[in-house]
């Protein structure tokens, strides 16, 4: 985890490429708390659904940032 200086002003950066879910989910559960604001980049293919079904349950809103390479980025907040 690391904070993200580019395009994510004060976010929190997880990066949980090569990892398969559920741990993408975990790791982004993990730094939210602590965190008002997270930067997900993850590859695993069900880690879409994971974060959303995650974030809904906890009241977080995600933002799809878009792709990354092969992988895919997600904003999640705190309202």
């Amino acid at each position: 985890m690391t904070n993200d200086a580019a395009g994510a002003s004060a976010a929190l950066t997880v990066d949980a490429r090569g990892m398969r879910c559920p741990w993408p989910a975990l790791r982004l559960a993990r730094a939210m708390r602590g965190a008002q604001d997270v930067v997900l980049i993850a590859d695993d293919p069900n880690a879409a659904r994971e974060v959303a079904a995650l974030a809904a349950e906890l009241g977080w809103r995600v933002d799809d940032a878009g792709p990354l390479g092969d992988a895919a980025r997600w904003r999640v907040r705190r309202d």
